[in-house]
């Protein structure tokens, strides 16, 4: 049971969210953002997982509340439904096209946070998302899922197209890296014997 429910309360969101690692794309999110839950849509449709998320933040201050502890609750969802890490893959990369933009990105669910991001963007918002919460978001998510996350842009114009390249990437990338290896069943992915 690859799964996961994470409640997070702060006294600026209440997130509500359901991971089923092994699910088939089906997805729910209700962010309040608008653009955060498109680009959260199409991370679970590519990744293959089933999400939920509900959230109710402080959308009247900022963004940004809402947008760091989905990536904080989405990441500690991930943690927890990998458990012991037996069998996963451990790394996952994709290299994904949208239109003229290509973005690649790199993960290890190794049990180490670090996180590099490189998609630089010339647009302050996009349907209600501050541009610079990609960053956060990704940050957020790294740290709680302790894992090593690179994305990075080659080239794009359309910032809609670079940040939705870089989700995409980073869908096929965590799909690759959280999938159970059938040449190590229950081996666990490390010389070190711990992850």
């Amino acid at each position: 049971m690859r799964k996961a429910d994470i409640a997070r309360k702060t006294t600026e969101t209440d997130v509500r969210l359901t991971l089923d690692l092994d699910g088939t794309g089906k997805y729910a999110n209700r962010t309040g953002v608008a653009f955060f839950d498109h680009m959260l849509d199409l991370f679970v449709k590519h990744g293959s997982f089933d999400l939920d998320t509900g959230v109710k933040g402080d959308l009247d201050v900022e963004a940004h509340h809402t947008v760091e502890d989905v990536g904080i609750a989405l990441g500690q969802a991930f943690r927890q439904a990998l458990g012991g890490k037996l069998g996963i893959r451990r790394y996952g990369s994709a290299l994904i096209p949208m239109d003229e933009a290509l973005a690649l990105c790199a993960v290890d669910f190794g049990g180490r946070a670090y996180c590099v991001v490189d998609v630089p963007l010339q647009r302050d918002q996009i349907g209600g998302f501050p541009t610079e919460l990609l960053v956060d978001f990704f940050e957020a998510f790294a740290r709680e899922a302790q894992a090593n996350v690179h994305v990075k842009l080659l080239y794009g114009r359309n910032d809609h197209h670079k940040i939705e390249a870089a989700f995409k990437a980073f869908a096929r990338a965590c799909r690759l890296a959280a999938e159970l290896d059938p040449r190590a069943k229950d081996a666990l992915p490390s010389t070190k014997g711990l992850l």
